[in-house]
């Protein structure tokens, strides 16, 4: 598979079987993606063959795949927003709840409550818009999607694609999730499933391919699987052990940068103090409802305290509106990168000077030739693979995407950095990368506050760890090189 300046693919050859689940790893870029959207019909190949059953399989299009049972649980959601559940659920079947001209909308609810039932959704009402669901819970949504078009070939083995199906799950979605797959294994349906996070890939398949730079470099039985062959096969190297680069943690200056006192935002937390120093990484941690997503989007300017007050560099700000808070100096990289993060239909060069186009302006006007200087140089610093800063972001893989997106964070040249999840959907070696900049940004002499993807990731990147439990900061722990806080240790905090 072969795209303008890119070889997305190339002499890929897997076999699967019935009730097997296939794991399939790799660095973002190194193809899975396609491949994925390839066997679904989104993407045509320009090379290469593929039998289902034995017979020739070359779909044209999504529902070609679907009628041969093949569904696909998409990373960046395909529902439709403004429809209901059940309405997504259902989406191109609706003659069958149809009489006359009329939809009979009671029918189709009570068909998707019983799906919806079976994977645990008990509480999300069919009729209700998805619009107003979480994200996780679009996600659980979106799977039963899925699992209904599978329930419709009965009579042939289907075959599920679920492209990071985990990523913006907590623990116990993950568990049904993984339930349903195992329910499905054992009545011989087959499923592919991707994700970066190794263990859980480790734990579900029965084997694992991995893929590098477009080519499958490797084939692992259940048995044969840990996470530092996985890792070394992935990457081309072993481990250095230093994966959050404590080595290039700093100790705190002494100037207060941002501070908050008593910040409250009613019915989510209260009473929040902290301070916020130079040179210094602060980790937030809780699990979810414990006020730190809310926390952070007072901060960036998403959220209005309701309460408290905050300070930069001593001057009261009370950010309105994320560009308030971008004007302020705090500039955030939001959790869901392909909502808030990017600008889909703008050019990797927009993308990177967009918040600071003073700097790229010549008598009030932007300069497109000093975009583009600008972002090349982003672009060769930041190692971010892509044919040119020309090409629009939704072309880039998902680590490249974001490392766009700290691109346009340390060219704003804001002082408080604010990352929530800056890892989430990005793969091993990406995340090293990007634990990188997060130094580099330290070393500017920026204040960085991190809610990290895992409880791991927030101690091993934060200087200090504030915990959150039930709107309340309840904890604080000092997070020094070679004395860092235990994840046992913090979790007795957070439950």
């Amino acid at each position: 598979m072969q795209f303008p300046g890119t070889l997305a693919l190339q002499g890929v050859g897997m076999d699967i079987y019935e009730g097997e689940v296939i794991g399939l790893v790799g660095e973002n870029g190194a193809g899975k993606s396609t491949l994925l959207k390839i066997i679904l019909g989104v993407q045509r190949p320009t090379g290469g063959t593929m039998r289902i059953r034995g017979e020739p399989y070359a779909p044209q299009a999504p529902r070609e795949a679907n009628e041969r049972g093949v569904g696909m649980v998409f990373q960046e959601q395909s529902l439709v927003t403004n429809l209901t559940v059940g309405q997504n659920i259902f989406f191109g079947e609706e003659k069958r709840f149809s009489k006359g001209f009329l939809i009979q909308y009671s029918r189709m609810y009570r068909e998707a409550q019983k799906i919806l039932d079976a994977i645990g959704l008990k509480n999300v009402p069919p009729e209700k818009r998805v619009s107003d669901l979480d994200f996780a819970t679009r996600q659980m949504v979106e799977i039963a999607k899925v699992l209904r078009g599978v329930s419709g070939h009965q009579d042939k083995k289907c075959l599920i694609l679920l492209d990071e199906p985990t990523s913006v799950l907590n623990a116990e979605e993950i568990e049904t999730l993984f339930s349903e797959v195992e329910r499905l294994k054992k009545e011989g349906h087959s499923i592919i499933f991707v994700s970066h996070r190794l263990d859980e890939v480790i734990r579900i398949s029965d084997r694992v391919y991995v893929f590098r730079n477009g080519e499958q470099v490797g084939m692992l039985r259940q048995g044969e699987i840990n996470e530092d062959v996985l890792y070394e096969k992935m990457v081309g190297h072993i481990s250095s052990g230093e994966y959050y680069k404590e080595n290039r943690q700093k100790k705190a200056g002494e100037r207060v940068i941002f501070e908050v006192k008593d910040l409250g935002l009613f019915g989510c937390f209260k009473g929040v103090s902290f301070q916020l120093h130079e040179n210094e990484v602060l980790g937030i941690c809780g699990v979810i409802g414990s006020g730190k997503e809310e926390l952070c989007d007072t901060i960036a300017g998403i959220e209005a305290a309701t309460s408290g007050e905050m300070y930069l560099n001593g001057r009261p700000i009370r950010p309105s509106a994320p560009c308030s808070a971008v004007s302020a100096g705090i500039v955030c990289i939001p959790q869901e990168r392909n909502e808030e993060g990017i600008l889909g239909s703008l050019g990797i060069y927009e993308n990177i000077t967009v918040s600071n186009l003073k700097k790229v302006s010549s008598h009030g006007l932007v300069s497109k030739k000093k975009q583009v200087e600008k972002s090349r140089r982003w672009i060769e610093d930041l190692r971010i693979k892509c044919p040119s800063c020309f090409v629009d972001i939704n072309s880039l893989s998902g680590g490249n995407a974001q490392k766009v997106v700290f691109a346009r964070a340390l060219h704003s040249e804001a002082q408080v950095l604010l990352l929530n999840h800056p890892t989430r959907g990005v793969d091993v070696g990406a995340k090293e990368d990007i634990y990188e900049l997060i130094r580099d940004a330290v070393d500017q002499g920026m204040g960085v506050i991190v809610l990290g993807d895992t409880l791991d990731e927030c101690i091993g990147l934060s200087s200090r760890i504030i915990v959150l439990k039930d709107g309340l900061a309840v904890k604080e722990f000092p997070c020094d090189v070679g004395e860092k806080p235990s994840q046992v240790e913090i979790v007795k905090y957070m439950m």
